[in-house]
């Protein structure tokens, strides 16, 4: 087995914890100095292809399938064959039209039919807080409903990667405990229309369902350390973050202890983070240094906020070079684990 840690990387590291480490860099050049096969999980969520520019950089449409598969290939190669990769990409429209964009679709083919990637499965991040947009279609002329769904590609490299969906288990429905506590009464073995065998074993409790490829997650963050400290400090936080629950789903679905995780297109780091509370191992590229360095307060312990403007100040100016954090005491995370569908 290959090892995987932060010394194989020549630029050093902002900071690190007792599982990872994040690098400030072109992802691209820091994958390059990565070894084969040695990353089991890599999760990110890239700038996408928006017609308005973004604070946090991204390309035209038209650019940007060539641009990202630049990316997926070397992904390819440092993953191993029982590794996954999963890629979440929002929607877009066309400039000026009222049409969509297909270019998350051409993502995908394009990967699987030029890369050989296998789509291990497609799933579908339902943000039920998302604001309506775009504001022209939607919130003026009403001529549209609002997008409140990202794609996210499940992919592999064999038809095999590591998954046990055993490990992120939802709540049962009402209906499912009534029938659990009392089977006889509300359910009794036979074969539906479709042709399906219902067995007795329907009724045997699992400790939870079996989750849908469609994760109901809100991005409600609003008062979390991360943001409060960002505050403190004076500085904005990553305009783009996403919710702790769409990386700790996949993180626990695909990974195991002390597996190794990647997020090449860190923000804000909530993927490292989660993946330090999940005792994964995990590495972090940005390009962008005041967005890797203001991530830093996803570890810090939480009465350390007098220090917050000093601390982000000292990585800026590289005056805490490769800050080492002995313990994360922070992490308020995965407060209702395993519920990834909206109440």
């Amino acid at each position: 087995m290959t090892k995987l840690d932060s010394e194989m990387i020549s630029t050093p590291a902002l900071y690190k914890t007792g599982y990872g480490s994040a690098h400030c860099g072109n992802a691209l050049e820091l994958l390059q100095e990565l070894p084969n096969a040695g990353v089991d999980l890599v999760l990110t969520s890239p700038p996408f292809a928006l017609q308005r520019q973004k604070e946090y950089g991204n390309l035209n449409e038209d650019k940007y399938v060539d641009w990202l598969m630049q990316f997926t290939k070397q992904i390819k190669r440092v993953l191993k064959d029982t590794g996954s990769f999963v890629l979440d990409l929002g929607g877009a429209y066309l400039k000026n039209r009222p049409v969509r964009s297909l270019y998350n679709y051409r993502v995908l083919v394009r990967l699987c039919d030029e890369q050989g990637w296998n789509l291990a499965e497609e799933f579908f991040w339902y943000n039920p807080a998302k604001l309506p947009s775009p504001i022209e279609w939607v919130n003026k002329r009403k001529i549209r409903a609002k997008d409140s769904v990202n794609t996210v590609w499940w992919l592999s490299k064999t038809d095999f990667p590591k998954a046990n969906v055993t490990r992120v288990l939802v709540p049962y429905s009402e209906r499912m405990k009534k029938l659990l506590e009392n089977s006889e009464k509300y359910y009794s073995p036979k074969d539906r229309p479709s042709g399906h065998q219902i067995s007795s074993k329907f009724s045997r409790n699992n400790g939870g369902a079996i989750p849908s490829n469609l994760l109901q997650i809100p991005n409600t963050e609003s008062n979390s350390q991360y943001l409060r400290f960002c505050k403190i400090a004076g500085i904005q936080g990553h305009p783009a973050r996403f919710p702790e629950k769409l990386p700790e789903f996949f993180i626990e679905f695909l990974t195991e202890k002390n597996d190794v995780v990647l997020d090449i297109f860190a923000g804000s780091n909530t993927t490292g983070a989660v993946a330090e509370k999940l005792g994964r191992k995990w590495l972090a590229f940005e390009l962008e240094k005041r967005y890797l360095a203001a991530s830093i307060f996803r570890f810090v312990a939480n009465d350390q906020e007098k220090k917050a403007k000093s601390l982000f100040e000292d990585i800026v100016l590289q005056n805490a070079s490769q800050m080492k954090l002995d313990s994360v005491s922070q992490l308020q995370l995965l407060d209702n684990k395993g519920n990834y569908k909206e109440k």
